[in-house]
């Protein structure tokens, strides 16, 4: 790796660590705080409709300055900030602030990540997907530490460490290399970035496929937990999903290259088809095992097709404008899953997970079709 490398690293591990903790075990500390399954999906969706707006815009602040760091490492200290209040928040009204005030912070943080490690690994020659793979690793470390404290400490102690993890991050992004600025002062960057018809495309598939997962973040951890799976398993069933995922980054180039984009967009449809459908109709936790091993497919062969579209269609001028366009397109998508989700979850339960194999198939069919055939 090059000099730059093992700086992103620390940064996408600190930014997955701070994943580990929230997506598995934000839910689950709302539930214990007494919320029923509707308002945990309507504080959910309100967090993503904000980060529609906020993420795109924090982008564009970015790309217009030419300072993704130091809007980065703002966006997750005040993530920090929002965490500890998850953690003394009581009731809707209370936990709904909190995370209103962390999706605000945390929209652009990501992205902007990613915007600028696709941009170092262009310049320096290093592989995105072996950095990246480093945060997934951290994301099976967190997950599994969240769960061995909210089994000890309870559900509220999350919070302390999802702080402790943005807080981090936070460093991380100051550490970073410059790199070369490409600031655009000008107007029309969100015009520029939709006029591209690659970023349109994988923004459609990308919303559907990860989009998809509406239900698994929201409720996933919940009706595991009501059907008598103890809170250490679920950490580890989560950072399960993430070991086949980081074998994919760090190893699997030359199987990306070969397939292409739409290869590995239609990869993640169909295991996203039947990793839904089996987590559907069990709980058993052979079979929770086995679909959760196609996380590697369902989220890091879209999110690997995706930034190979990002990487070669997008000019560096807008290149955090076009993340978090994507961010918020795929969050939109997410917000109604995951309303959509809170009512079903309230009506059938885990058969709410044939909506989400739903959205893969429709996803799949738009690749059937030659979505993303000229992206390579």
């Amino acid at each position: 790796m090059t000099s730059s490398a093992p700086r992103f690293a620390i940064l996408f591990a600190a930014q997955f660590a701070a994943v580990g903790v929230m997506l598995p075990f934000i839910p689950p500390l709302m539930a214990a705080a007494g919320l029923g399954a509707a308002e945990v999906a309507t504080i959910l969706a309100i967090g993503g409709a904000v980060r529609l707006a906020t993420g795109p815009l924090g982008g564009r602040i970015a790309d217009a300055l030419g300072q993704p760091r130091a809007v980065m490492a703002a966006g997750a200290a005040i993530a920090a900030g929002a965490a500890v209040l998850y953690g003394l928040a009581a009731g809707f009204s209370g936990l709904l602030a909190a995370n209103l005030v962390f999706a605000v912070a945390i929209a652009c943080v990501v992205p902007l990540g990613d915007s600028m490690a696709l941009r170092a690994a262009r310049a320096d020659g290093w592989d995105y997907g072996r950095v990246r793979a480093v945060g997934s690793a951290a994301f099976i470390v967190a997950a599994g530490a969240a769960g061995w404290v909210a089994e000890r400490a309870g559900a509220g102690s999350v919070a302390w460490l999802l702080a402790g993890a943005l807080a981090a991050a936070a460093v991380a992004a100051l550490l970073l290399p410059p790199g070369e600025a490409h600031p655009r002062r000008g107007g029309g960057a969100f015009r520029a970035v939709l006029a591209l018809p690659a970023f349109r495309r994988v923004l459609v598939v990308s919303a559907l496929i990860q989009g998809s997962h509406a239900a698994y973040y929201a409720f996933g951890s919940i009706h595991w937990a009501q059907s008598g799976v103890a809170p250490s398993v679920i950490g580890l069933l989560w950072a399960w999903s993430v070991v086949a995922e980081v074998a994919l980054f760090a190893w699997g180039r030359p199987v990306a290259d070969r397939l292409g984009a739409r290869g590995l967009a239609l990869v993640a449809a169909g295991a996203g088809v039947l990793r839904w459908a089996v987590t559907a109709q069990t709980a058993a936790l052979p079979a929770l095992v086995a679909a959760q091993a196609l996380h590697a497919l369902t989220f890091g062969a879209m999110h690997l097709a995706t930034m190979r579209v990002m990487q070669a269609r997008v000019p560096a001028a807008v290149a955090g404008t076009a993340q978090t366009l994507l961010a918020a397109g795929i969050g939109a998508v997410m917000m109604v899953a995951t309303l959509a989700a809170g009512w079903g979850y309230a009506a059938v339960g885990g058969g709410v997970f044939w909506g989400m194999a739903g959205m893969c198939g429709a996803g799949g069919a738009l690749l059937l079709r030659g979505w993303l055939a000229e992206a390579r």
